[in-house]
């Protein structure tokens, strides 16, 4: 198979265009942010570029279980946390390198919010 110049202008526009949109997602979505290192975090994502992120009015989940007494990370995006979970107060701004993105719903969104702010 022969590519011309235009050709590769072509895939490379297409793909700039697909990642773009993948990016652009879930914007303005309050979401659960898995990160490399950094832990877990709740919070509405504003800016996506690849793997960065930066989430809005960021609370850590520095323990959790689920509502159901379970760990999985999508049942609490789902379903909230339970009473015995530990989550941080919120900060305005976090830029953070995002490893799973999970979307809330509107239930899990407002027993996370809810929470109180653990203290040591």
């Amino acid at each position: 198979m022969n590519l011309t110049i235009a050709d590769l202008k072509e895939l490379i526009s297409t793909e700039s265009k697909s990642n773009n949109s993948i990016d652009k997602y879930l914007l303005e979505k309050v979401v659960i942010i898995r990160t490399y290192s950094a832990g877990v975090h709740f919070g509405t994502l504003i800016e996506k570029a690849g793997k960065e992120v930066i989430l809005r009015n960021s609370r850590r989940l520095w323990y959790w279980k689920t509502k159901n007494d379970g760990i999985s990370l999508s049942e609490v995006a789902i379903d909230g946390l339970h009473k015995d979970s530990r989550v941080c107060a919120p900060i305005p701004l976090l830029w953070l390198e995002a490893i799973e993105i999970i979307p809330c719903s509107e239930k899990a969104i407002e027993n996370i919010k809810q929470q109180p702010e653990y203290k040591a």
